[in-house]
């Protein structure tokens, strides 16, 4: 009796675990076969770029290719910096009693491929800071031109004609650009500026083209004026500051 009973027990017990398989839902599991989608992410940091930028030519800026002029002095550092700014020459000049109007000689340099070559006078300043803040460039002439013996010129004055801005930036929204710089001795005058919200890459503003670029600074020197068989010199000093130029 008591062996027909566990055989029972068995019986049951299988037929309840059978039963309680057999309810489920046959889709509990199936992989399910629609669409699937995962976000990743990509990024990129910029920052301000401190290595000096070339000059690049005065004619043909866009083209990225820099240059070396014939006068090069090193630019300052980045990331807002002046680049490159043309010495001036203006010849070798007959002592005159008369009123004289010099002009100065066009820059001279080399391309990418080592070919001279001569263009405008120009200044190039960059702006990598990456903000957008604006800027503004002076220069002032430090003083008259005087010998080493400090005989000086006077009235002489430099005129820069045919002043224009080219870029390799797509913004050339300069608050300051003028056409005609007078120089006056120990004064500073404005070259170029951007406001806020301008002025990000690099700019050149050149006196002159390629058809001008040895007619367009001028130094008028009067005629009453003494002048000594000997070389006068003068300095320029050209100054970039974070100041942006005002609408």
């Amino acid at each position: 009796m008591m062996k027909n009973n566990f055989k029972l027990n068995v019986l049951m017990a299988t037929t309840l675990i059978g039963a309680s398989i057999s309810v489920l839902p046959l889709g509990t599991f199936a992989e399910s076969t629609g669409d699937k989608n995962y976000t990743s992410d990509g990024k990129v940091v910029f920052e301000p770029d401190t290595t000096p930028t070339n000059p690049l030519e005065p004619i043909n800026p866009n083209g990225g290719e820099p240059i070396i002029p014939g006068d090069q002095k090193p630019g300052t550092s980045g990331p807002l910096s002046i680049d490159y700014a043309s010495s001036l020459d203006f010849g070798t000049q007959k002592i005159s009693s008369q009123d004289k109007d010099y002009k100065a000689k066009p820059m001279t340099y080399k391309d990418s491929t080592g070919k001279e070559k001569t263009g405008p006078n120009d200044v190039q300043i960059t702006d990598n800071r990456g903000t957008k803040a604006g800027w503004t460039l002076q220069v002032k002439q430090d003083g008259q031109f005087k010998t080493a013996d400090n005989q000086e010129l006077t009235g002489a004055q430099i005129t820069f004609n045919n002043g224009h801005v080219i870029s390799t930036s797509n913004d050339l929204a300069l608050k300051i650009k003028p056409e005609t710089i007078v120089m006056t001795p120990g004064q500073a005058t404005n070259v170029m500026g951007a406001s806020a919200g301008h002025g990000a890459g690099t700019y050149i503003m050149a006196w002159g083209d390629k058809d001008t670029a040895d007619s367009s600074i001028h130094l008028s020197v009067p005629g009453k004026t003494d002048k000594y068989a000997k070389e006068y010199k003068t300095t320029f000093t050209w100054t970039l500051t974070e100041t942006p130029t005002n609408d």
